[in-house]
């Protein structure tokens, strides 16, 4: 059956530079072979619905028309990947911002909360790129389409991984409500609080559920381990306290969240 939009598969890819140095996978082994393995990550493949935003666009575009156990390798330019670079990112500051004035070019810096890397020094005169790290990059993936999801519990514990980093949270179907419980503190997390009302949209659009019930869910035994607040990324890519910007933060999940 051809993938369409709308459908909710399971995708594992590597993400390239043209160099051929790898950014992102969502093979554990390969990401510790790279040394770009995040304990907080989630291996082993994403869900995703394609056509939803939840991969750049030159890579959700290509699963389109394509079929479970599908493999391929794609070039996709700045434009339909991480976006150009603007200029307008690009910043000089006095020497003087910095309390550590050893600075020097490739060094990440934070000025004013917002994350960059120095690109030159002059005298006491710093150049700061506060583009995404991976803004104007032409890159590359290998991907395979691992499953197309039929059932309605995997679609929902696949959604609430992506955007959560939790696997197999307990959800069940009565009646055509989904019912999802929700760990012990999830409902404090930031994270949490930006995404569960997208999960629902999601839900209701994609999968045409007319209810879902998020219950809080409280026992005597020990806590459940909620995921670590997830820390400001520069770019495209930061997370913020919009649900525009907790958007953008899901892309970045299938496309560097184990950065």
């Amino acid at each position: 059956m051809a993938i369409q939009k709308g459908d909710f598969i399971k995708l594992n890819y590597t993400g390239r530079f043209e160099d051929g140095r790898i950014f992102d996978t969502t093979d554990e082994e390969l990401a510790k072979k790279e040394e770009i393995f995040n304990p907080r990550g989630l291996y082993g493949g994403d869900v995703v619905i394609v056509g939803a935003g939840h991969t750049i666009e030159g890579l959700d575009e290509d699963l389109e028309g394509k079929e479970a156990g599908y493999s391929s390798t794609i070039t996709i330019p700045p434009e339909k990947a991480f976006g150009p670079s603007d200029s307008k990112l690009i910043e000089t500051v006095s020497i003087t911002k910095f309390q550590d004035r050893n600075v020097h070019p490739g060094l990440p810096v934070e000025l004013d909360g917002r994350r960059g890397v120095v690109s030159r020094v002059i005298g006491r005169r710093v150049t700061v790129d506060f583009n995404s790290p991976l803004a104007g990059k032409t890159v590359s993936y290998e991907y395979t389409i691992e499953k197309l999801l039929e059932d309605n519990v995997e679609k929902i514990q696949g959604l609430l991984a992506l955007y959560t980093g939790m696997r197999d949270m307990e959800v069940e179907i009565v009646d055509g409500v989904a019912k999802i419980n929700v760990p012990t503190g999830l409902t404090f997390n930031q994270r949490w609080l930006m995404a569960k009302n997208r999960v629902a949209s999601e839900l209701f659009k994609y999968a045409g559920f007319k209810e879902i019930q998020i219950i809080e869910k409280l026992t005597a035994e020990a806590e459940v381990p909620v995921p670590a607040e997830p820390e400001a990324e520069a770019g495209a890519e930061a997370e913020a306290e919009t649900e525009a910007e907790a958007e953008a933060e899901v892309k970045e999940e299938t496309s560097e969240s184990q950065e």
